[in-house]
Parts: C-alpha cells; structure tokens; sequence
C-alpha cells in the first residue's frame, strides 16, 4: 500500500491516505496505455466525410464529341475527374474508425496510467473539494494552493459548482470518477482527486 499526503483547499497538509496497490500500484504497462489512448482518439471521430465519384455525380450520359478528328483529346464523359464539376477519384466515404479493446485490457491500462501519476508525484489528493458558488476565481485558487497545473479534477459525483468554476480555466478538465478515462488522466499534468472519489475508484477497479 502506498501512502500519500492529503491536503485542503488551502494547500495544506492534513494527513495521509494509503492507496490500494491493485489500482495505484501495478506494474505500468505502456503499451497498453498507448493503445487505450489511440483507441479512445479513434472512437471519437465521426467518419461522416463523404465526397461523389464519377459515377455519382449528375450528368455526362454522353460523350461530349466524337473520337477522332475534332482537334481535342479523347474524351468519355464530362464527368471524368478533369471536369468542372467531375467525380473525385478515390473519394471519401462514410466509414468507422472504431478501434476495439477488451474490458481487461481497458482497465489495465486505467490502472497503469494511474499508477504513472502516483509513481511522478502528479496525483494530489484533496480532502474534500466544495465551493459555495461558481466562481472561476475560487477554483483558480485552489489549483494554486495545490501547484496543480493543467489539471484534471476528478470528483466522487459531478459537482455543478465544481464543473461551472473549472470550465473556463485553461488546461482544465473536470470528471466524475465514473467517467475516468486513460487519455484525459494521461494528456493532463496533474491528478486532482477527492478522497471520497480514490475510494469510488478503487471500489470498481481494486
């Protein structure tokens, strides 16, 4: 088990916390975490880019003169891919970009990516994470007190107040322990986690 420090919202030291090994201590496996990252970047993208072929495009039911003798080149139709207004050669199509990784394999690349930020000193727990209103300004302070910077916060639940201050702050990410994932823990600096969501996270994945 490893222990690390718990601090408040000011940035002190409030005690420690031992962080189970099954989740924050594993080996780190960085292929896995690769993969999981193309993955998740792949399975964004629409695949919706659509462009006609010759065979699409409106037009060109006849060759446009004879073949011979007119002075000018060959030619089929006037929606060959040298026309105005032709088919593009080779055009894009709808297609998917999925790429598919088992449920093992994603949570061990979770864990790996976790236990990354454990092992570089970028996981910062806080004892708890509870603003009266939305304030930009106080949320700016406590990443402050923290030394936190582009950071993700991860929160036991979404925290309207907590989701409201972060969003307009650059580099930085809010997300409920639920919806934790290998690129936005890795594309960030620092780890920013409540007590209470280590312990959602450690529930599930330990």
């Amino acid at each position: 088990m490893a222990n690390v420090t718990v601090y408040n919202m000011e940035g002190n030291e409030v005690g420690t916390m031992e962080l189970n090994d099954a989740v924050f201590g594993v080996e780190v496996n960085e292929h896995l975490v690769h993969l999981a990252v193309v993955r998740q970047l792949a399975n964004k993208r629409q695949g919706t880019q659509k462009a006609k072929t010759r065979s699409e495009v409106s037009g060109g039911g006849r060759k446009p003169w004879r073949q011979k003798g007119t002075g000018h080149a060959r030619q089929g139709s006037i929606r060959a891919a040298q026309w105005t207004g032709g088919g593009i050669i080779f055009a894009p199509t709808p297609r998917d970009y999925e790429v598919k990784m088992n449920k093992k394999e994603r949570r061990a690349a979770l864990k790996s990516a976790l236990t990354s930020k454990v092992q570089d000193n970028k996981f910062v727990v806080v004892d708890s994470l509870v603003l009266a209103d939305a304030k930009t300004k106080e949320m700016q302070k406590v990443l402050t007190n923290l030394k936190a910077e582009k950071a993700l916060i991860v929160t036991a639940q979404e925290d309207k107040n907590v989701i409201l201050s972060a969003r307009n702050i650059e580099n930085v990410q809010t997300v409920a322990a639920n919806g934790i994932n290998v690129y936005d823990v890795m594309s960030h600096g620092t780890v920013v986690v409540t007590k209470d969501a280590v312990a959602s996270i450690e529930e599930v994945y330990a």
